[in-house]
C-alpha cells in the first residue's frame, strides 16, 4: 500500500512538474517606432511578440480581458524580461498618454501561440532645438532618453530589436550615427526618406542624430498662435468673453435704451 502510495504522489507530482514547464511565456521581438515632431516631444509605439505556450493561452485571455491590470502587473505574469518597459523616456522629464493593448493570440503550429502587445506614449524633451536662420531650426536627440540594455561600455540596443526613427516631411537628415542599418545614403552621403532604423546589438552610448525643419511662412504663423495659445488660453477665453460682453452692452444702451 505504501508503495502504492508513494508512486501515486511521484505521479501527481511529475504531473504537476510537465505543466508547469508547459505553461511559459516568453518575449521574443521588440520594435521601437518613435514618431520625432517640430517640437521637443515625440511619440513613441513599441510593439513586443509574444510567444505563449499551450498551457498558458488561457492564463493570457483571462489577463487580457482584465482592461484594469497596469504594465506593473503585466510584468509580474510574463516575468522578468527587458522588452516589456519603455525605452524611450528622459530621466529629467515625464511620459504622458500612455495606452497599453495586448492583442489577441495567433496559434502556432506547435499548439502554442503569438501575440502582440502595444505601448503607446508621448515622451517629453527627447529632442533639444536651436533657431539657427529665419525660420530654419536644428534637433538633436538627447541620447539620455535611451533605456535599453546597460553594460560596462554604455547602452546598446536588445538582441532581437528594432529602433525606428519617423521624422517629418521635409526634414534634412544632417549626422546619423551610428549609420542606419536602413536605409542606406545615397552616392553623396545623403538620405532621402523619412524613416530610420537600427536594428539588434547597436551600440548606443555615442548615438547622434540631427536634423533640420524648414518652417514655410504659413506654418511660421500657425506655430506662433499655437504657442500663444500655449501660453495665454485661458486668459485670451476672458479677454474674448470680456469683448462680447462689452459689444452686448454697447449695443443694448445704444439701441435698446
Amino acid at each position: 500500500m505504501r508503495i502504492l502510495l508513494s508512486f501515486a504522489v511521484f505521479f501527481m507530482l511529475g504531473l504537476f512538474a510537465m505543466g508547469s514547464v508547459n505553461a511559459y511565456f516568453n518575449a521574443t521581438y521588440l520594435s521601437t517606432t518613435v514618431f520625432l515632431t517640430n517640437s521637443t516631444a515625440a511619440h513613441v509605439v513599441e510593439g513586443i511578440q509574444l510567444y505563449v505556450s499551450n498551457a498558458s493561452i488561457s492564463t493570457y485571455d483571462q489577463d487580457r480581458q482584465a482592461f484594469n491590470l497596469s504594465l506593473g502587473n503585466w510584468q509580474k505574469v510574463i516575468g522578468n524580461t527587458p522588452f516589456l518597459t519603455q525605452h524611450i523616456l528622459n530621466p529629467k522629464s515625464s511620459i504622458s498618454n500612455f495606452t497599453f493593448l495586448p492583442g489577441p493570440i495567433t496559434p502556432a503550429g506547435n499548439g502554442g501561440g503569438y501575440a502582440s502587445l502595444t505601448m503607446s506614449y508621448d515622451s517629453q524633451n527627447v529632442t533639444s532645438v536651436v533657431s539657427i536662420a529665419p525660420r530654419q531650426f536644428e534637433y538633436r536627440l538627447n541620447n539620455s532618453v535611451f533605456n535599453y540594455l546597460h553594460t560596462a561600455s554604455g547602452q546598446s540596443l536588445l538582441s532581437n530589436a528594432r529602433l525606428t526613427f519617423i521624422v517629418p516631411n521635409g526634414t534634412q537628415v544632417v549626422t546619423a550615427y551610428p549609420l542606419p542599418d536602413f536605409p542606406t545614403p545615397n552616392q553623396f552621403g545623403k538620405y532621402s526618406g523619412t524613416s530610420f532604423s537600427w536594428f539588434s546589438g547597436e551600440p548606443l552610448q555615442n548615438f547622434n542624430f540631427v536634423y533640420l525643419v524648414t518652417q514655410t511662412p504659413e506654418q511660421e504663423v500657425v506655430q506662433f498662435f499655437n504657442a500663444l495659445y500655449s501660453s495665454y488660453g485661458t486668459l485670451i477665453y476672458v479677454l474674448i468673453i470680456l469683448a462680447l460682453v462689452g459689444i452686448a452692452m454697447y449695443v443694448y444702451f445704444r439701441f435698446f435704451r
